[in-house]
């Protein structure tokens, strides 16, 4: 049966459980350890001035520290701003001056350069994990000095997290449903109980904990008694190996993880004991048909798909045998009402594409940007993230792609996400974005960027053999006027394209 337990009560009854465990190394921190370590940062946090309700920005490459020092902030009844730790200096310190944030607790580990980051971040009270830093106060040390028992005046945190910034600049999310420390999680909390899951559960992170679902999902875990195993960056054939070694139970996962899985020849797929694997859940964007398909035939119909957003604005939920009587749906609404609107925000026919609107769902708004918060919300206040689909009749919803994305040619609207869907399937093709890059007669063309299983394919020969592949699939309007090819593509750990960044660089 599953229950939600504070990490404290869960220590004192069972203090040597797996909490973490570490994929690559299989070091494990307990629950004692987890519990402790958390007070030792929450009496740190005290000292150094941090209050209830005070912003603090965390940048932590995936790791137990991650989840001590998440556990310390919520304690001291903080605001949670985790940031990618792949981003630069300079990206880290635009997200540490928009929260506001009073701190910066961050890690020799990142990607980015830790005396760059010191100078842009001036303001801010800045602690440095892994190893001591110039311009920085060393947490091991301070922690490892600090008392075990709780403080006395624990809080109950709360957590702004930051959109991906595929489209732009990210902005910072504020939920307004439920307040306190289980605020961020009780959507995975309420997807777990739907999954029938407790305490034994085993849940496998292949994906950065800074992210959103990640975040939920791995925080939400611990809370109720299971074991979370991480990984530091997601290996294909690695992933596999931790399923039969932690005898992991749930997974998460993103379409992109599944081609790489399927990309794996069939010897190595099938060497790896998958048989305590109950339920496979993906999310981040639908999921191409044929690579969804093949994943049950693979891992039987234990695959569960949801549609969310940061802003947690609504929620559908789908498993294995809806889908496959439904292919290519995200499912039915869990949360609130769902509505698909014209441009101008008017509702229209079933069957109809347009933007997908929640009503009744989570309220939110985004942190210094009132523009993009009334951006969001239609006249009637139903709320959007800018999502393209439609409904069927039974009310399963079908996501065509991002507002944002859409590409303008000759007049007609092209979504580029059907058109990478495909590509992504053929067998000499690793991955692949679509944008539309400018055309003088037609506006936009559709131009397709395609990274090869093996390189020595970038040739206009396979090109063209790609195109007419696609032609055989899909009308003439969707066929890349253009394809270009590179070694990599610009996707998040997460799993999304950063889309921007390619229409920069190609128009």
């Amino acid at each position: 049966m599953l229950s939600v337990e504070s990490i404290a009560d869960r220590a004192r009854r069972t203090p040597d459980k797996a909490a973490v465990i570490l994929g690559g190394s299989g070091t494990i921190l307990t629950y004692r350890e987890l519990d402790a370590a958390a007070n030792r940062g929450a009496h740190v946090l005290r000292a150094a001035g941090v209050a209830a309700g005070d912003a603090i920005a965390m940048c932590l490459e995936n790791g137990y520290g991650f989840f001590n020092v998440t556990w310390a902030l919520i304690r001291c009844g903080a605001i949670v701003v985790p940031i990618s730790a792949r981003l630069t200096a300079k990206e880290i310190a635009f997200i540490v001056e928009d929260s506001g944030a009073k701190m910066l607790i961050t890690s020799s580990g990142i990607d980015a350069d830790l005396d760059t980051l010191a100078r842009m971040t001036p303001h801010v009270i800045r602690f440095v994990a892994g190893a001591d830093t110039p311009g920085y106060r060393y947490w091991d040390a301070e922690t490892n000095a600090a008392s075990t028992d709780a403080i006395v005046d624990e809080g109950e945190g709360s957590t702004m997290l930051y959109s991906s910034g595929t489209t732009g600049r990210p902005k910072g999310v504020h939920r307004r449903s439920t307040g306190g420390s289980s605020g961020v999680f009780d959507s995975a909390v309420r997807i777990f109980g739907m999954l029938g899951l407790d305490d034994g559960m085993v849940y496998l992170s292949p994906a950065p904990l800074y992210h959103s679902a990640p975040f939920a999902w791995s925080m939400a875990t611990v809370l109720v008694g299971g074991t979370v195993v991480i990984m530091k960056r997601f290996d294909a054939e690695q992933a596999l190996e931790l399923i039969e070694r932690c005898r992991v139970t749930i997974g998460q996962w993103v379409p992109t993880h599944f081609v790489r899985l399927l990309k794996l020849d069939e010897a190595t797929r099938h060497t790896y004991d998958l048989s305590s694997l109950k339920v496979a859940v993906h999310a981040a964007a639908p999921c191409p048909v044929p690579i969804k398909r093949a994943m049950i035939d693979w891992w039987g119909p234990i695959l569960f798909e949801y549609f969310g957003s940061t802003e947690q604005s609504a929620l559908t939920f789908i498993t294995s045998d809806e889908w496959l009587t439904h292919p290519g749906s995200v499912g039915r609404c869990q949360r609130g009402i769902l509505h698909i609107c014209d441009d101008s925000g008017e509702p229209v026919p079933t069957g109809t594409t347009g933007q997908v609107y929640s009503e009744g769902g989570v309220n939110f708004d985004y942190h210094n940007d009132p523009e993009k918060t009334a951006q969001s919300r239609n006249h009637l206040g139903w709320t959007s993230v800018g999502d393209i689909g439609y409904l069927d009749q039974e009310g399963y919803l079908y996501l065509t792609d991002r507002k944002n994305f859409m590409i303008i040619s000759g007049g007609v609207n092209v979504y580029p996400q059907e058109i990478e869907n495909l590509l992504v399937t053929h067998p000499r093709v690793a991955d692949a974005a679509v944008i539309g890059t400018p055309h003088p007669d037609l506006g936009e063309q559709v131009t397709a960027i395609v990274q090869p299983l093996d390189m020595a394919d970038a040739t206009p020969a396979f090109a063209e053999t790609l195109k007419s592949w696609v032609r055989s699939e899909l009308s003439g309007v969707k066929v890349p006027k253009r394809i270009e090819f590179r070694e990599t593509l610009p996707r998040l750990p997460t799993g999304k394209m950063v889309k921007h960044t390619l229409r920069q660089e190609y128009s």
